[in-house]
């Protein structure tokens, strides 16, 4: 077998290194049965490798089960897994067969793993190491010969760090790793994507396929796709419903990009750690604004200091206090706000004591404001928010916040939030 047959056989379009190396290790892996881990950005295909894994592998003719461990409450995740016995729990009428024995002799593929809870970890650490496992309310050990095939858009060192991951988990999950390129990274691809899924949609909805002009095409390829495929194949859908010219101009294109990303002027920080924070985007402005307010900060310091030790002339005093002023980004008069501060004008040559202590106060506490404005604190006032706007009705408020419902629950628990 080669990468093309694979492509074609599995509808993959792509010619970059970075996506014919991983198709290339899972095929190479694919006869054996060690366990692999696929990471990658939401939206990047992740759900195509452990299918052409377990179609390449001897497992081919036996079961492939595919589990989406964050979209299963916490409270059930051990029994859709592992099974129960009845009577094991409220609503255990009848004895359950889990994922990990239907699937004996067979592959499952665990996606989002890093939403398994540690309890749930530990009872799938033991499947990797002996392959033994134990239906809840019950006491007898199974055995079972299943290959796993994991997958997660989380930054797992950073998971681990935080203890919300075992690291020998880990370890044993990725024995052989694979990673996805997002789309950003795949320029070459962007455009035979877009054609291919115009295609799609024309066959589906019998109608002419859409094309874009030249401008609209640069505004394709620049797009930094924080969707990645997904969002692209999305966007290809809307625009061959809902517009009848089959010609899309750039202005057309850009009514389907996501507001806040035709702001092409502002500063765009990109996480190149994957997309997986819960408040990336939250993150990025708190860190600007933060930034900011330290360089004024230390600006004022540097003014203190030479005031302190009388070594600034009045042209040097004015022209310090003109830059401050022409800091653009910042929304407030810093010239009016050192002289409420000081209390002293740009012509005064002259300081006492008292005036230099008015001046380093305001300062110091600007500063421990600054250091309690943490993240973390930020993040816990979000979620009351949205908890307050939509009544305590916490799938609301998950959708609101963009993220899972089962992460909303982790940080609720995690910040003791009552409401």
């Amino acid at each position: 077998m080669n990468i093309q047959s694979v492509k074609e056989r599995f509808g993959i379009i792509g010619n970059v290194d970075a996506l014919n190396r991983a198709l290339n290790v899972a095929i190479q892996v694919a006869p054996t049965d060690i366990s692999v881990l696929i990471t990658g950005q939401s939206g990047t295909g992740k759900e195509s490798m452990p299918q052409i894994i377990h179609h390449y592998s001897s497992r081919k003719h036996s079961e492939y089960i595919a589990v989406n461990c964050g979209a299963i409450p916490e409270g059930t995740i051990d029994s859709e897994l592992f099974g129960h016995e009845k009577g094991a729990f409220t609503g255990a009428t009848d004895s359950r067969k889990g994922y990990f024995e239907v699937a004996d002799g067979g592959t499952i593929f665990l996606d989002e793993v890093a939403e398994l809870p540690l309890t749930t970890q530990v009872r799938l650490l033991r499947i990797l190491e002996t392959g033994e496992y134990i239906r809840v309310g019950s006491s007898k050990v199974q055995k079972t010969n299943v290959r796993i095939i994991a997958a997660t858009n989380e930054n797992m060192q950073k998971a681990i760090n935080k203890g919300k991951f075992r690291e020998d988990l880990f370890y044993r999950l990725s024995t052989v790793p694979i990673s996805l390129p997002p789309l950003k990274e795949r320029k070459d691809d962007i455009h035979l994507l877009f054609r291919k899924f115009a295609a799609d949609f024309a066959e589906k909805y019998r109608m002419p396929g859409i094309r874009l002009n030249e401008d609209a095409t640069k505004t394709l390829l620049n797009y930094h796709w924080p969707g990645n495929i997904r969002q692209l194949k999305n966007i290809t859908e809307q625009i061959s419903v809902i517009e009848n010219e089959r010609m899309v101009s750039n202005e057309t294109f850009l009514k389907y990009l996501p507001i806040e990303e035709k702001q092409q002027n502002l500063p765009m920080v990109i996480n190149k750690e994957g997309a997986n924070n819960d408040f990336s985007e939250r993150e990025i402005l708190y860190k600007l604004l933060f930034d900011m307010r330290n360089d004024i900060t230390e600006m004022k310091r540097v003014i203190v200091d030479l005031m302190k030790n009388n070594n600034l002339s009045n042209h040097e005093k004015s022209e310090l206090i003109t830059r401050l002023n022409n800091q653009k980004d910042v929304n407030y008069d810093i010239n009016n706000d050192l002289k409420q501060e000081t209390n002293i004008t740009i012509s005064d040559n002259s300081f006492s004591n008292n005036q230099i202590s008015s001046i380093s106060e305001p300062i110091q506490d600007s500063i421990e404001i600054e250091e309690s404005l943490s993240l973390e604190e930020r993040e816990k006032e979000l979620i009351k928010k949205a908890l307050s706007k939509h009544n305590g009705r916490r799938k609301n408020a998950a959708l609101e916040l963009g993220i899972s419902e089962r992460t909303l629950y982790r940080k609720i628990k995690e910040y003791d939030i009552t409401k």
